[in-house]
């Protein structure tokens, strides 16, 4: 892991949205990292019905997560709101 770009061990639930939320540190600038519920049920496979569940996958599946944002965070790859929004490549 780069460690240049830190992963807080904190998360959040957007009910409105369907994501979890989850912050990263570069270089002192706190960027917003998005997850979609139905990226993270790609990822895991899984199908997600609750707050509960997406946040306790995305607890399992956190380092996948940090990996996939640490890249685009690299790859400069925002979104139109500054977010780092991940996807899963197929």
């Amino acid at each position: 892991m780069n460690q240049s770009i830190l992963f807080p061990d904190v998360q959040s639930w957007d009910e409105t949205t369907q994501q979890i939320r989850f912050p990263a540190q570069r270089q002192g600038a706190l960027i917003e990292c998005v997850l979609a519920v139905t990226v993270l049920e790609q990822l895991s496979g899984q199908q997600i019905t609750s707050e509960e569940t997406a946040v306790s996958i995305f607890s399992q599946y956190r380092f996948d997560c940090e990996e996939l944002a640490e890249q685009l965070i690299e790859d400069e790859a925002y979104n139109a709101l500054g977010q780092i929004e991940l996807v899963v490549c197929n």
